[in-house]
């Protein structure tokens, strides 16, 4: 669905070029939840935002659907946008403009359609986002998940193959931001949409993302089904990503098990066997002795996975080492 062959962006400020973005390619498939995480300043709303052309990129070529839009004139970039919703931090609503009025501008920008059959898709779009009791409230009498709903409705009005989340989320409590990215999920499986959105929280990639590329510095440093990425980060950008989201301070860490006994493993598991037995058989089996020292039990997106810290004594290491990696879990030896 979106392809970028190195392209690149440059900004001029006081007299010197400042790369935003270095050059870049990357591959979006069709129907796809593309994560793009970074702290503030990687370049991340950068890149969302050449992806509609709300930035021109310095060089390179931008192609969506098949074709190029860096090649577009005006008149057929603006028919391009249509193609392309776009949901923003700050909802960006218009505070004199009921709920109902928000989602339907772009129908009224477009001219294409009647007042009557405005108001249908409007009704229709609130109905989905949960909002139906709402129309004719404005911005101010809504809470800020109610506002994202309706930017979201908004975002949805032209019947987009395409939808930008500009940090959709960081505006939220917890519980609120749930419930957005549930329904974006939604969305993304019931209209087969193609979903691209940034953020810096890896528990909003965790929740909803099949791919994500972690941006540092204006550069793609690691992408990656999000599985991969978040249970085998490589890059130090990653990593720190993946221990925020746990709260683990890896040097703590290790500083609190200097005084534990024996050989210290992570093992990750996904799918089915996150569920399995498999710790009792292979210690019955080996003999070893193990002591559960860190872990969590979560899901990526509909996957469930586990991650276990042990400490290993006694018995047939190497076997029950063994045993581990015949099951297809995943093992990291930490001393």
């Amino acid at each position: 669905m979106i392809e970028f062959h190195n392209v690149h962006k440059t900004y001029r400020v006081s007299g010197r070029e400042i790369p935003a973005l270095h050059p870049t390619s990357l591959r979006i498939e069709d129907g796809q939840v593309f994560g793009l995480i970074g702290h503030s300043g990687a370049g991340k709303s950068t890149l969302l935002r050449l992806i509609n052309r709300l930035e021109t990129p310095s060089g390179g070529q931008i192609v969506v659907d098949g074709e190029d839009v860096t090649a577009f004139d005006a008149t057929a970039l603006r028919g391009f946008r249509r193609q392309v919703g776009m949901i923003f931090q700050h909802f960006n609503l218009l505070s004199s403009r009921t709920v109902a009025d928000n989602v339907g501008m772009p129908l009224t920008l477009a001219g294409d359609m009647t007042r009557s059959q405005i108001d249908t898709r409007v009704a229709e779009l609130l109905e989905r986002v949960g909002l139906s009791d709402h129309a004719k409230k404005y911005p101010t009498q809504l809470s800020g998940g109610q506002k994202q709903r309706v930017g979201i409705a908004r975002a949805l009005a032209t019947k987009p193959k395409i939808l930008l989340c500009d940090e959709a989320t960081s505006a939220l409590d917890p519980q609120t931001t749930a419930s957005v990215l549930q329904l974006l999920a939604e969305i993304n499986r019931e209209l087969k949409l193609t979903i691209v959105l940034i953020t810096h929280e890896m528990d909003v990639i965790r929740r909803v993302c099949d791919y994500v590329a972690v941006m540092d510095a204006g550069k793609i440093v690691e992408q990656g089904a999000v599985a991969d990425v978040f249970l085998h980060p490589q890059h130090p950008t990653t990593k720190r990503f993946v221990q925020e989201d746990e709260q683990v301070d890896e040097g703590e860490m290790r500083d609190d098990f200097a005084h534990v006994q024996g050989r210290i493993v992570r093992l990750t598991f996904q799918g089915e066997s996150t569920y399995a037995p498999l710790l009792g058989t292979v210690a019955r089996e080996t003999g070893v002795d193990y002591s559960i020292l860190a872990g969590r039990i979560d899901r990526i997106k509909d996957t469930p996975y586990g991650q276990l810290t042990l400490a290993i004594t006694g018995g047939d290491m190497e076997a029950a080492f063994a045993r581990f990696t015949a099951a297809d879990v995943h093992m990291e030896v930490l001393r």
